[in-house]
Parts: C-alpha cells; sequence; structure tokens
C-alpha cells in the first residue's frame, strides 16, 4: 500500500530500515516518542519545544498521508481521513496548550500500531 513509498523516501534519506514494514512501524513509534516530549514540554510550559516536538508528529503524520496509495480502496480513504483528524487534534494540541489531545492522538496511535504489529505478524 503506502509502505513502498514511505519505504523509499526513508532509504534515499539513508537511514537503513529492514523493511518497509518496519518503517510505518518505526513512523508510528516515533509518533508517540515525539508526543511524550510535547507533553513534557506543555507541562514545562516550553512554547519552543512543544512546537518543535508536534511539528514531529505533524510531519509524520503529512508523510503518511502523501505515502497512502488510493488505489487500495476503503483503508486508504480511512486512512487519510484518520490521519488528517489527527493532524487537527496536534494543532489543537500546540494552540491551546492541552496534554489532551495528545493523549487522544496517542490512544489512536496504539491501536493503529497495535494493528499494524498484529497484521505484520500474521503476513510473515
Amino acid at each position: 500500500m503506502y509502505q513502498t513509498n514511505a519505504y523509499n523516501t526513508y532509504a534515499q534519506n539513508n537511514v537503513g530500515v529492514e523493511s518497509p514494514q518496519k518503517l510505518i512501524e518505526m513512523l508510528y513509534e516515533g509518533i508517540l516518542r515525539f508526543n511524550t516530549q510535547a507533553k513534557r514540554a506543555i507541562k514545562d510550559d516550553d512554547i519552543e519545544k512543544r512546537t518543535y516536538w508536534i511539528n514531529r508528529s505533524n510531519a509524520i503524520f503529512t508523510e503518511l498521508i502523501n505515502s497512502l496509495d488510493v488505489k487500495q480502496g476503503d483503508i486508504s480513504i480511512y486512512l487519510h481521513g484518520l490521519y488528517t483528524y489527527q493532524l487537527t487534534l496536534l494543532t489543537k494540541a500546540n494552540f491551546e496548550n492541552k496534554e489532551s489531545y495528545l493523549d487522544e492522538v496517542n490512544q489512536v496511535v496504539r491501536g493503529l500500531l497495535d494493528a499494524w504489529r498484529d497484521e505484520t505478524n500474521v503476513a510473515q
């Protein structure tokens, strides 16, 4: 589906990834790490760091959106909407300085990560 495009982007940046499936897992994990840092910045009232970490999460979602293969049908359409909504929540977290939006994004990403790992394990 979209893992090939994301994999190619990562490979162009000289980042070694064992498979496109692993790359998606790493991207989801990255969002969780960046949101954890953003939450810490909110607690510390550090606007610059909060914005930096939220922008990192935004960049991953943007890459995931851009890598979707619409030929795959309904799942691509669903993920596009889901990822776009996560971008909206991240923007709200940044502008309103609220951890609750980050918590909501994290809950969705954890669900996606678990589903991705389950699907990857079944495929192997």
